[in-house]
């Protein structure tokens, strides 16, 4: 197993919540800022800060088919990106996850 997959899988085994981000993202920063409104607890890894960011980006893309940040995991479900989790925030769909 490599090393970003076995980093990826265990970020989402160990933690409610995981945010794979960019730190210049700005739909990374506007699904930050609603986590951290709702009070949640995550793990949190900007790729771009990291050396084996961009081998994580492209197991994620393997893994969800999204290329493309956040790519976030919640309750060791795939939620999306940024868009996706205020949907969910906004269908209700979200705070069962979060329960």
């Amino acid at each position: 197993m490599s090393s970003a997959k076995e980093l990826v899988e265990s970020a989402i085994k160990d933690n409610k919540a995981v945010v794979f981000s960019k730190s210049y993202c700005p739909y990374c920063t506007k699904a930050k800022r609603l986590l951290d409104s709702l009070n949640v607890k995550y793990q949190l890894y900007e790729l771009d800060q990291r050396d084996d960011g961009s081998a994580i980006q492209g197991y994620l893309a393997d893994k969800t088919g999204q290329r493309t940040v956040p790519n976030i995991f919640i309750s060791q479900q795939w939620v999306g990106g940024c868009d996706d989790l205020h949907a969910k925030h906004s269908n209700g769909s979200l705070k069962p996850l979060l329960a």
